[in-house]
This record gives C-alpha cells, sequence and structure tokens, in this order.
C-alpha cells in the first residue's frame, strides 16, 4: 500500500479521465535460492507488514500457513502513518527492534538514497545491510511458497501447485484488476464517469465470482491456493471499510450470500481470520484518508460479529489445506489484540 493514502502520488495518478492508476513499479529483486546477492537464508531478512494493509496481510497470511515465522521475523507498522513513511509506532520507542529505525522509509533510502517512488508494505528487508530488498508483493508470496521449501513447517499447504499455476494467475489476474485495485478505483475516482465504470466493473466481477464459487468451495482446484489469499483480504475489508469510505456500495458483502460464505469460511480457517485487525484497518482508512473522510471520525460500526457464524460451505466438499495440515496458533507477539478481531 502507497504510504500517502493510495492516492495518486508519484506514477499514481488519475489519467485523463480520472480514473485512478496504481503505481505498479516495485523494488523487483528477489530472494531465491541461487540469488548471488539475497539468497534464501533463515534469520537474514525481516518482513516489514501493517495489518492495516490488504496487500500486507496477503504477505502475514501466507507466511503463517507455511509456518515461516522462524525463518522471515515480521515487523508491525501502525495503521496509520505520516506523510512519507509507515512507521513502527506499536513498538516501544517508536522504533523496531530489529532493524532499530522508526520508519520504513529509511530501509527504502538504504536501498536508494534517491529512492523516487510510493514507501509501500509489505517489504522485505535485509538485516544486515538494513536495505529493503523487495516491496513487489505479488512475487513476495509466490516465492514464499517456491523458494522457500526448505524452511516450511511439515504439513505446509501447497498454495501455489504447479498443475494449477496458469488458472491461478488467470484468476488472481482478473481479480487484482476488478476487485483488489477495483475498490480503489471507486474510492479514489478524480470524477463521476470514472467511478461508475469502477463500480460497474467491481460488481459485474463480484457477480462473476458468486457465479463461480456457487459450485465449488475456493477459486481454483479443491483446495486453499494464492488465488484464494488475494481475494480473501479485500473481502475481510468489504464491510468495514469499502462499501461506506469507498462508495462500494451496491450491497454489503454480508449481503451477497455466496461470496458472505466463502469469505467466513476462509476467516475461520486457521491463519486467516486470526491475521485481520479490524481496529487497524478502520483507523487507517479514516484517519488517514482525509480527503475522502475530512473529519477523521472513525465510524462505530457496521456489526461485525457475523464472521464467525456458520458457514456451510464444508457441503461443497474440498479441503482446505490438501495433504497438509491447519498451521498452529499464531505467536504470542504476532497475535491480533483481543476485541480488535471478529
Amino acid at each position: 500500500m502507497i504510504v500517502t493514502t493510495d492516492k495518486p502520488q508519484v506514477g499514481s495518478e488519475t489519467g485523463p479521465d480520472e480514473e485512478f492508476v496504481r503505481d505498479a513499479r516495485y523494488i523487483a529483486t528477489r530472494i531465491t535460492r541461487t540469488s548471488p546477492d539475497y539468497p534464501v537464508e533463515a534469520g537474514r531478512y525481516r518482513l516489514v507488514v501493517a495489518r492495516a494493509c490488504p496487500w500486507a496481510n496477503r504477505a502475514i497470511i501466507v507466511r503463517r500457513l507455511l509456518g515461516l515465522e522462524n525463518a522471515i521475523s515480521m515487523g508491525m507498522c501502525g495503521p496509520t502513518h505520516d506523510a512519507d513513511s509507515w512507521t513502527f509506532d506499536l513498538d516501544p520507542g517508536g522504533v523496531d527492534p530489529v532493524l532499530g529505525i522508526p520508519r520504513i522509509k529509511d530501509a527504502y533510502l538504504k536501498r536508494d538514497p534517491d529512492y523516487p517512488r510510493g514507501i509501500t508494505v509489505p517489504a522485505i528487508v535485509d538485516i544486515p545491510s538494513g536495505a529493503v530488498v523487495t516491496n513487489d508483493y505479488p512475487q513476495i508470496t509466490i516465492d514464499f511458497s517456491l523458494e522457500w521449501t526448505e524452511h516450511h513447517r511439515p504439513g505446509a499447504p501447497q498454495l501455489y501447485p504447479e498443475p494449477q499455476r496458469a488458472e491461478i494467475d488467470e484468476v488472481s489476474d482478473v481479480v487484482f484488476r476488478d476487485v483488489n485495485n477495483g475498490v480503489y478505483r471507486c474510492g479514489f475516482a478524480g470524477g463521476q464517469s470514472a467511478y461508475d465504470r469502477a463500480y460497474t466493473q467491481l460488481f459485474d466481477r463480484l457477480d462473476w465470482l458468486s457465479e463461480r464459487l456457487a459450485t465449488q468451495r475456493y477459486l481454483v482446484g479443491d483446495t486453499i491456493t494464492e488465488a484464494d489469499v488475494r481475494l480473501f483480504t479485500t473481502l475481510a475489508r468489504f464491510d468495514a471499510v469499502y462499501h461506506g469510505h469507498f462508495k462500494c456500495n451496491r450491497s454489503t458483502l454480508s449481503a451477497m450470500p455466496v461470496l458472505w460464505a466463502y469469505a467466513r469460511d476462509l476467516f475461520q480457517t486457521p491463519g486467516f481470520g486470526d491475521t485481520v485487525d479490524f481496529t487497524q484497518i478502520k483507523q487507517h482508512y479514516y484517519l488517514v484518508h482525509r480527503d475522502i473522510n475530512p473529519t477523521g471520525i472513525v465510524p462505530d460500526g457496521p456489526d461485525l460479529s457475523g464472521w464467525r457464524t456458520a458457514h456451510h460451505r464444508e457441503q461443497l466438499g474440498g479441503r482446505p489445506f490438501g495433504d497438509g495440515t491447519p498451521p498452529p496458533p499464531p505467536l504470542p507477539a504476532e497475535t491480533v489484540p483481543e476485541g480488535q478481531g471478529a
């Protein structure tokens, strides 16, 4: 998530028809088993996230499902930030205890003193040098699955299985364009026509997803894959922020029966709902996006207690983790504070 509220800044701007265009020029360096500069190495890297951010939430979920907690440490930024960087305001003294910095921008400037683009999370930092290695969030989770296999927990699921990769990529691409980024195209549209197009595209895609998921438990195959992780983080934020704050208000998620049941199924699966902090999510969107919400009032609603209700999706079959097993409970230091989840 680009720090300056995801509003158009360097490279993310409104086009000639006032449509929001996301800056997708990320640091594309990869951590791989064969990389001469940044090889896979337990304990060397720190994943920096913010629970509020849907793109970072993906990395939190995948890291947890695969059991990479002992191989890749995690730094947690707070839900709000200043004008140019996510900050470690949740840590004592406002400083990350491993990196020794108060803001993630410092690690970006270690990599490039003239770094010109948005300061985003998730980002992976090389602890010895203190420099960001990558903030290419779509590739980060794929590499967690493919490059870090020797550090996966016993029973880790196959989130990006080779036989389904083409279909996972295809579904993920349309979900990103129309849903993950679609809610932002609604919320940050610079004119009525741009908003109308984004709104129509978003709900057309949600209807398509409802049809797809009416007869199958997961997006691709009969197990949870990368595609489900990518859709889930948007659905988890839909009623809490996107419906009202971003004007995605044809209907709430809870009024779309198939998607609501699908989202609850994933939420109640270990590794998904236990990473979701609704308090931080609402604080981020309503406090930081002052151009949309000038008063900074964080709404008390909606009622989010329904996330724990029965979903009955198990009747469609499927095995959440395939031949694998659920992850253990989250580490105490990484547990969502009581009262901030659902």
